[in-house]
C-alpha cells in the first residue's frame, strides 16, 4: 500500500497515519457531496488534531495539505453561495464576519486578550500582527491567510503574555475572513 504522505524517521514523532488517512477519506467524501450539507467543512478541517506517533506522517506536509483542503472547501461554499444568491451576498457575509473581529482589534495594545496564566504568546508580537490585520481591514495594507497562519510569536509569561488558546481562536476567525475574499 502506498503512503499518503512522507513519514518522519522512526525515531521522530509525526501525525498518526491511520487518523490522517481516515480524516482525508471523510473529507474527500464530504467534498464530493452535491451540496454543503456534509458535517465536515472548513471549520472541521481547521480544528482537526492528530495523535503523535513515532514514524508518523510529516506534520508540515500534512498541515500544508489541510490548508489547501480548507481553502478548497471555502471556495466551493463561495461558488455555491454566489450561484444561489449572487456575489454581493457572499461579500456581505464576509464583511459581517470581519465586523465581528473589530471590537478586539480596537482594544488598546497589551489588552486585546486575557493574560496567560503561565506561558503564552508575547503581547507585543501578537499586537504587531493585529496591527497588520487592522491595516488590511482598513484597506491600508495587504495580508494573506498564509501570512496569518505562518505567524509565530515569542513566548512570555503571565502579564507579558496573552493566553494562547484565545489568540489561536481569534486568528482562526481572521484566516476564515481572509480565505473568503482571497
Amino acid at each position: 500500500m502506498s503512503e499518503t504522505f512522507v513519514r518522519v524517521s522512526e525515531k521522530d514523532y509525526g501525525y498518526n497515519p491511520d487518523q490522517v488517512d481516515t480524516f482525508l477519506a471523510e473529507a474527500k467524501e464530504a467534498y464530493s457531496a452535491p451540496d454543503d450539507s456534509a458535517q465536515l467543512n472548513e471549520d472541521a478541517i481547521r480544528a482537526v488534531h492528530f495523535d503523535w506517533v513515532r514514524g508518523g506522517y510529516d506534520p508540515a506536509i500534512v498541515d500544508a495539505a489541510l490548508d489547501r483542503m480548507e481553502a478548497a472547501f471555502i471556495q466551493r461554499r463561495r461558488a455555491n453561495v454566489i450561484a444561489a444568491e449572487g456575489e454581493d451576498a457572499w461579500l456581505a457575509k464576509a464583511y459581517e464576519q470581519a465586523q465581528t473581529l473589530y471590537p478586539r482589534l480596537l482594544r488598546p495594545e497589551g489588552e486585546r486578550f486575557a493574560n496567560a496564566a503561565g506561558q503564552g504568546y508575547k503581547k507585543s508580537d501578537v499586537d504587531a500582527l493585529l496591527a497588520r490585520v487592522s491595516a488590511y481591514f482598513d484597506g491600508k495594507a495587504s495580508l494573506t491567510s498564509g501570512e496569518v497562519r505562518m505567524a509565530t510569536f515569542a513566548s512570555a509569561k503571565r502579564a507579558k503574555a496573552y493566553d494562547e488558546a484565545v489568540v489561536d481562536v481569534f486568528l482562526d476567525r481572521v484566516v476564515s475572513v481572509l480565505l473568503a475574499v482571497e
